[in-house]
């Protein structure tokens, strides 16, 4: 029994124990700051710890409604701070204070207390701001005040190449702006509104009359015919000329023909005309732009230039051979090259007479007794077929005739020859052309029994036996 009151009575001595250190941490946050002991100017006097803290966040919120101004070229950007995640970087300082007078032997706190009845004790909050708020504001608000450099480039009048001459533009420099910023938060600031002036550089443009001039040679160039077009697709064909013609590539450009000829809008000289879309040929604003394309392409391969992105059309084209073409399609088909010489290209794009041509102009080095031709191979061919349809919203003796597309696969080579002689052959790309019917569109809506005669010729799919139904059906009509 003795034993259990033994362990019984050290277990409630433990546990006062523990309640006596807990009382007495309680007591300690309770205790007030010494009179005289500041936070930046915030006068701590008679607060607890915690008290002290809500005031320092309080003037940091206050702090955050502060202004910077930021001055770029003859441009001036205003931010509060708090916008910038203006945050104190030494909260703790405040249990520091909270200490003075108090810890320590008998002479250190003796000497703490009696040196604040002389001079005030101003402890120093260190401020700084959000990194990532910083460079998100610069990139946003900043940067739009930058000009670019215009690259020196060349036109062409009466044959003969000019240089037109570049001019200089400015660039904020980000990361240098971003570091400035935070300097100043971290070393400058005088906790008032601030003013800085952000670093920029200038951007020099490209092409001195040196290089320029070395643009001299006929490097590739081809043509195609659109005789059979009409009206708003000749205007399409010859708005993407246009657009693309005195286009100056410098070594590396990699030029997108589909960036350069849209929007495809009436107001960038687009007109509604014939494209192929699932299959079919619809109108559509652009209508015939994918022959300028090609043209380009082809221009681009006797050029020996890099094809970086090519897309053969859903459906044969008559103006080159099977797997010459180079599509437009949106933002998913698109024509890509790369300028891979040392030396910058001029392209330049006209039409007459029904014809458009595309030729690169740079610097020829490559031998004079080496040419370069491309041959496309058939490697298979779709019938088409016909497919007649009754459409019962067109009266009878509509008839409707869309042109068939035969399928073809097919692959192009490059053929290289030396004096003559062919010295090596490589596949450029292969093709895969979807066969699209002769497709026949028959009226059926009118009298219910002709219209019943009509609908069960078209079934047959015999095109003969449905003219010979519609023949009838129209003289009986009359």
């Amino acid at each position: 029994m003795k034993k259990y009151i033994g362990i019984g009575l050290l277990l409630a001595l433990v546990l006062a124990g523990m309640g006596g250190r807990e009382a007495l941490a309680r007591e300690k946050q309770k205790e007030t700051i010494h009179t005289g002991v500041y936070a930046d100017e915030i006068d701590l006097s008679g607060m607890t710890v915690e008290e002290a803290e809500q005031e320092v966040l309080a003037y940091m919120d206050r702090l955050g409604e502060e202004t910077l101004t930021l001055e770029i070229f003859d441009e001036q950007v205003q931010v509060t701070l708090g916008e910038l995640g203006l945050e104190c970087t030494n909260l703790k300082v405040v249990e520091e204070a909270a200490q003075l007078g108090k810890t320590g032997n008998a002479i250190k706190r003796y000497k703490e207390r009696r040196d604040l009845e002389h001079e005030n004790k101003i402890y120093k909050l260190d401020w700084m701001l959000d990194s990532n708020l910083v460079r998100d504001f610069v990139n946003t608000e900043c940067v739009k005040f930058d000009s670019e450099a215009e690259d020196a480039t060349l036109r062409r009048v009466n044959g003969a190449f000019e240089i037109v001459d570049g001019n200089t533009g400015t660039k904020l420099d980000i990361e240098g702006s971003v570091k400035m910023i935070m300097d100043y938060i971290e070393n400058e600031w005088d906790k008032e509104n601030g003013r800085i002036t952000l670093p920029v550089e200038t951007d020099y443009p490209r092409g001195s009359e040196e290089e320029l001039s070395r643009v001299k040679d006929v490097l590739g160039t081809f043509t195609t015919s659109y005789s059979t077009s009409n009206g708003a697709r000749s205007q399409n064909v010859a708005n993407g000329a246009k657009l693309i013609n005195g286009t100056v590539l410098y070594p590396g450009d990699t030029f997108s023909a589909y960036e350069v000829v849209s929007p495809f809008t009436t107001e960038n000289g687009y007109e509604m005309a014939g494209s192929y879309l699932n299959g079919k040929v619809v109108d559509s604003l652009g209508g015939g732009i994918c022959q300028v394309s090609t043209t380009l392409y082809n221009a681009v391969l006797l050029s020996e230039l890099e094809v970086v992105e090519r897309s053969n059309h859903s459906m044969i084209v008559t103006y080159v051979d099977p797997s010459a073409d180079a599509a437009i399609a949106g933002t998913y088909k698109d024509f890509k090259f790369k300028n891979n010489t040392d030396a910058p290209i001029y392209i330049e794009g006209a039409t007459a007479n029904k014809q458009i041509t595309f030729t690169i102009y740079g610097e020829e080095t490559r031998p004079s007794n080496r040419t370069v031709k491309y041959v496309s191979q058939t490697l298979s061919t779709t019938d088409p077929g016909i497919l007649i349809v009754a459409d019962p919203g067109q009266p009878i003796g509509y008839r409707v005739v869309e042109s068939a597309h035969r399928g073809v696969q097919a692959e192009l080579y490059k053929h290289v020859y030396v004096n003559g002689v062919e010295e090596s052959v490589t596949k450029v790309n292969k093709s895969t052309y979807n066969a699209s019917p002769r497709t026949v569109v028959i009226g059926v809506a009118g009298d219910p029994g002709l219209s019943a005669e009509l609908v069960e010729a078209v079934a047959t799919q015999d095109e003969g036996v449905v003219n010979a139904v519609l023949a009838s059906c129209i003289e009986r009509m009359q």
